[in-house]
C-alpha cells in the first residue's frame, strides 16, 4: 500500500440506503391509502415538492412528520411503524464521511451508496478506479480536475478518497469487479514514478481475494466504454435493486429503471467478455510498471 494519510473510518452504510427504504415504503403506503400528494403536503405544512424529496430518499424526514404521514395513510400495524421511524433514525444519522465538513450533495449520496454495496462493477476509461488509487496518483488528478477549487479543498476530497478505499479491506468487505482501458496503464498522471507507484498498488491490490482487476486491450479496437466511465452498484436484495452511476461534467447521474439497468448490463458483460483475463491483465500491469523503472 503507497498511502501515506491517516485514515480512521468504520465500515458503515451511513444514512443514504435508510432514507432510500424509508421513502420507498411511505411512497407505497401513500398510494394505498390512496392520498396524493397534495394531501400529504397540506398535512405536513409543507411544499408537494418536498414530499416527492422524501418519497425519493433525496432528504432526510423528521419523527415528527413519519408519524403524521403513517397516521394519515392509516398504519396502525406497531411493527410497520416501529420499522419506518427505524429508518427515519437512520436516515438521520451523519455519514463518516461528515467528520470531513460539507461535501457537494451527489458526492455524499455516492459514498453513501458505496458504503452500503456488497459488490461494485466498472469500468474506468481514462484513469484507475478511485477505490484502488495512491494518494500521489489521486493527488496529481485532483490537482487538474480541481484547479479551480482552493488547495484546503482538494485535500480534502483527497483524504475522502483514501477513506472510501477502507471498504476493500475491512469487514465487511467489498467485492470489487473494475476493467480499466489500457491507455491508463500509459497515461503519466504524475510523472513516471508515480505512475509506476500506482501500477504496482494495483498488481498487490489485484492479489486479493475480493478485487478483481482486467484490462480492455488496445487491440479490441472500439468497445461501448468509449461512452465513458461506469460504476453498478449491487446490494442485498431485501435492501435496494442495482444502481448504475455515471459521472459526467454535465453531473452525475443515477440509472435504476430496468430498461436503463439492462443496457448498461449489457455493455459492462460485453466488456467483461472482450478484456483480458486477471491473471493476464496482472502480468501486463506488471510489465507496464517495470519498464517505467
Amino acid at each position: 500500500m503507497f498511502t501515506t494519510l491517516e485514515v480512521d473510518v468504520a465500515r458503515a452504510s451511513g444514512p443514504t440506503i435508510a432514507r432510500w427504504q424509508l421513502g420507498r415504503e411511505l411512497h407505497r403506503l401513500r398510494e394505498a391509502a390512496k392520498v396524493s400528494h397534495k394531501e400529504v403536503a397540506a398535512e405536513l405544512g409543507c411544499s408537494e415538492s418536498k414530499v416527492y424529496k422524501i418519497e425519493s430518499g433525496d432528504v432526510g424526514v423528521s419523527r415528527a412528520d413519519v408519524i403524521v404521514m403513517l397516521t394519515r395513510y392509516g398504519v396502525d400495524d406497531d411493527r410497520l411503524r416501529e420499522t419506518a421511524l427505524d429508518l427515519q433514525r437512520q436516515g438521520k444519522e451523519r455519514g463518516w464521511w461528515a467528520k470531513f465538513g460539507q461535501l457537494p450533495a451527489p458526492y455524499s449520496m455516492y459514498i453513501g451508496l458505496e458504503s452500503a454495496a456488497t459488490a461494485i462493477r466498472n469500468f474506468e476509461l481514462a484513469a484507475v478506479p478511485g477505490l484502488l488509487q495512491t494518494e500521489r496518483y489521486a493527488q496529481a488528478i485532483f490537482d487538474q480536475q480541481r484547479m479551480t477549487e482552493a488547495a484546503a479543498e482538494r485535500q480534502k476530497r483527497l483524504q475522502v478518497r483514501l477513506a472510501r478505499q477502507a471498504c476493500l479491506t475491512e469487514e465487511p468487505l467489498l467485492n470489487l469487479w473494475t476493467i480499466i482501458d489500457e491507455s491508463t496503464l500509459h497515461r503519466q498522471v504524475g510523472g513516471r514514478e508515480v505512475l509506476r507507484e500506482q501500477l504496482l498498488h494495483l498488481v498487490e491490490m489485484s492479489e486479493r481475494d475480493n478485487i478483481d482487476i482486467q484490462v480492455l486491450p488496445f487491440g479490441e479496437g472500439a468497445h461501448p466504454g468509449m461512452l465513458g466511465s461506469v460504476a453498478i452498484l449491487e446490494f442485498p436484495k431485501d435492501v435496494h435493486t442495482p444502481v448504475a452511476y455515471v459521472e459526467s461534467f454535465g453531473g452525475d447521474v443515477y440509472l435504476e429503471r430496468e430498461e436503463d439497468m439492462r443496457r448498461v448490463t449489457l455493455a459492462y458483460t460485453h466488456l467483461h467478455s472482450s478484456a483480458l483475463s486477471s491473471t493476464k491483465s496482472r502480468q501486463l500491469i506488471a510489465d507496464a510498471a517495470r519498464k517505467l523503472a
